[in-house]
């Protein structure tokens, strides 16, 4: 059950601090500044939980740049449905663009796989994928990121736009969540 003040007690340690996230989005900036530089990259960003990471790795690019979101799951609560819910695609054509998917957290690989499979047909110049966190004990599916700032374990981590029910995606750090939080629905 999530404590109803205080949502850092529901937290059972932190993965990664608030300045280890903007150290290493900053170098990862200053990377994709230089490997796009002249050529108008697209950041297309998985919503909801890539916002403070796309917000933050965006503004650390520091050459002409677009975006897009587009939202698209398969998780309800702790597990994976198995199945893609579709809600709102990208607006740009990206026929000969430059695509770089900013995500939050690469877990099974599934949602990203589908995503990057439908945006291949779309025709882009080259089509990246950026992620924060990278889970390989969770992959049910072969995907590799190109960009990667962190490798995690095998935990539910929480924070810096990841969430347990919509709740905690506005901690300044990503922690692993207590399982006494979620217990009730992963038996």
């Amino acid at each position: 059950m999530m404590h109803p003040d205080d949502m850092t007690k529901d937290i059972e340690t932190v993965l990664v601090p608030e300045e280890k996230l903007r150290e290493q989005i900053h170098e990862m900036g200053a990377r994709m500044t230089k490997e796009y530089a002249g050529k108008l990259p697209l950041f297309v960003g998985i919503l909801k939980g890539c916002v403070p990471f796309f917000t933050a790795m965006t503004q650390e690019i520091q050459i002409p740049s677009q975006w897009d979101f587009i939202s698209i799951s398969s998780y309800d609560g702790t597990a994976s449905t198995g199945r893609m819910t579709f809600r709102k695609d990208i607006d740009h054509d990206i026929r000969g663009r430059h695509v770089i998917i900013l995500e939050d957290i690469i877990d099974s690989g599934a949602t990203l796989r589908y995503l990057k499979e439908l945006l291949l047909k779309r025709k882009p110049a080259s089509l990246k994928i950026c992620t924060l966190l990278d889970k390989p004990a969770g992959r049910t599916v072969e995907l590799e990121a190109d960009y990667s700032c962190f490798t995690i374990p095998n935990a539910f981590v929480v924070g810096f736009g990841l969430d347990y029910r919509d709740c905690y995606r506005n901690l300044p750090f990503v922690g692993v969540l207590k399982p006494s939080v979620y217990a009730d629905e992963a038996s």
